[in-house]
């Protein structure tokens, strides 16, 4: 790996990938380390966040947030320490989480880092439990799936940050969780680690069938984080005034068009009506940023009191990112996937 200290190392998107990225679609420089001018701070990146959003960012398709230009560097965020500082507010090993992407160092004028002390336990946390994956966990059940004592949850990806968090607050509210996930590894990490009531492998060839079984009393709250055969399975199952939170589709990430088979919008369409059920997409900081302290202090006890394990998944070094992004979207992580870039300082 490049000296980081004497070189700024980056990684900037080379083209737009067509279908899965490839290792093409990505190159790594070495530039300056940038100097910062009056109110600014340098940042050295510690530990670097991959989240299938950035499939989406990679492609210059409309969404919800701008695409990443071809040359410029992948988004992403970091948890960075203060190595330079011409800003009153922030001191020379300061740890923050900031959104500096997929580099060593980067300048920031302050606006929107959030300080995580001079000496925080667990600092990689902040890209995860505590942070973006966590939240959204939180908020997706709680705001839009409003679990209820008893009900069924079944939760797509559930050993992934998202999944695994959604699932172990179901269980805190009473819920008979039920997990999705890819192998017998994850699932019995679902089961023994997490808590889960059972966990089905979506690689299983009656897949369907298991779901149904275990779903015996119908489903009344899914959480979304994959589409495809996952939600066909689901779908039938779900209750009369289910819910379901859409948080992600990682399975269409890759989609170059509409998978093949016959039309079901308008079998969707009707069941929806029917059932009366409610489908909600959210952006978790679009929606709910005003509501992160609460949050914060929720997840901060159930951790303090055990009630939720967290599993991270760090690969070290910065030129390992492409590689370990290309297997997160192919299901390869097993908990949250965190690149380290440098060491603490």
């Amino acid at each position: 790996m490049t000296d980081t200290q004497n070189t700024n190392s980056r990684i900037v998107l080379a083209s737009r990938p067509v279908g899965a990225p490839t290792p093409d679609n990505f190159r790594l420089e070495d530039i300056e380390i940038p100097v910062p001018a009056d109110g600014e701070v340098l940042l050295r990146s510690v530990y670097l966040s991959l989240d299938p959003y950035m499939r989406g960012r990679m492609s210059d398709a409309k969404s919800y947030a701008d695409p990443v230009a071809v040359d410029d560097v992948m988004v992403g965020a970091t948890v960075c320490q203060v190595v330079e500082s011409n800003n009153p507010e922030f001191e020379i090993g300061e740890w923050v989480l900031a959104y500096t992407g997929w580099q060593s160092y980067g300048i920031s004028d302050g606006e929107g880092l959030l300080k995580l002390g001079k000496q925080p336990t667990a600092p990689s946390y902040a890209l995860g439990i505590m942070g973006m994956p966590g939240f959204t966990a939180y908020m997706g059940l709680l705001d839009i799936g409003q679990p209820k004592q008893g009900d069924t949850l079944v939760v797509a990806a559930a050993t992934g940050p998202v999944g695994a968090t959604v699932g172990q607050i179901g269980k805190i509210k009473g819920c008979r969780v039920i997990g999705v996930a890819g192998g017998e590894e994850k699932c019995r990490y679902a089961k023994e680690v997490l808590g889960f009531d059972e966990c089905i492998d979506h690689k299983a060839a009656d897949f369907e069938q298991q779901l149904q079984a275990v779903c015996d009393k119908g489903i009344d709250v899914y959480f979304e984080n994959v589409g495809g055969k996952v939600f066909d399975a689901v779908l039938p199952l779900l209750n009369t005034g289910a819910r379901v939170p859409v948080c992600g589709l990682i399975s269409q990430y890759n989609a170059t068009s509409l998978p093949d088979g016959p039309d079901r919008l308008s079998m969707l369409m009707g069941t929806l009506l029917i059932k009366r059920i409610k489908m909600q997409g959210f952006i978790i900081f679009d929606d709910y940023a005003h509501r992160y302290n609460e949050f914060a202090q929720d997840m901060s006890q159930w951790l303090a009191e055990g009630k939720i394990q967290y599993r991270e998944h760090l690969v070290q070094g910065l030129d390992k990112a492409p590689e370990a992004f290309i297997g997160l979207l192919e299901g390869k992580n097993f908990g949250k996937l965190v690149i380290q870039v440098n060491q603490p300082l």
